[in-house]
């Protein structure tokens, strides 16, 4: 299992259009992989699951991943929030 810390910046955190783009990202993956935040576990390839957790903006939030491409997904999911999701 692979996971990184990661500090979401966008102005509405993880929420509508930028959730679908992080699941879109996460569905790329075989890797079964997870959001973590304040001791709660869900499936980052769930909308339901991810805008259940209320990531707002300043959140710091963990990514998990198991599977054959685990690193790359963690990576390419911290990228993506690092990003702003190009806002």
């Amino acid at each position: 299992m692979y996971s990184k810390e990661v500090l979401v910046c966008n102005q509405v955190g993880l929420h509508a259009r930028p959730a679908t783009f992080f699941i879109q990202k996460a569905n790329e993956f075989k890797s079964g992989i997870w959001v973590e935040k304040d001791d709660r576990r869900v499936n980052a390839k769930s909308l339901l699951g991810v805008l259940s957790l209320g990531i707002t903006r300043g959140a710091t939030i963990t990514i998990l991943a198991e599977g054959p491409d685990e690193e790359q997904a963690v990576n390419a999911l911290v990228d993506l929030i690092s990003s702003n999701f190009a806002e």
